[in-house]
């Protein structure tokens, strides 16, 4: 299956599921704050294994206790695509987990 740019309505309508992530640029984005440095490196890791099974990968960001992704698909010329939403929707569910807001 080819991996398709969505449209401004698509990634409006998608955007409705996942409260927090934006699109900047061309990226979809979000920032995660957690509780300790090692909460926050642990979730980088959680995330990288995601990423891993996925064979897609963003830009990850650790800071003392925030993780940043920015992501979109190389393949279809930096635009944002399903592929980038299904990340998402995974990095979501497990931010959960990692007590992340």
């Amino acid at each position: 299956m080819a991996v398709e740019p969505l449209s401004q309505k698509e990634i409006e309508d998608r955007l409705t599921e996942l409260p927090g992530w934006s699109v900047d640029a061309d990226r979809l984005t979000r920032s995660y704050r957690l509780g300790t440095h090692f909460a926050a490196t642990a979730m980088v890791i959680h995330i990288a294994q995601v990423q891993d099974e996925l064979d897609h990968h963003s830009d990850l960001t650790l800071g003392y206790n925030t993780v940043a992704l920015s992501v979109n698909t190389h393949s279809v010329g930096g635009k944002v695509t399903a592929l980038d939403f299904e990340l998402a929707r995974r990095v979501e569910e497990l931010a959960q987990g990692h007590g992340a807001h």
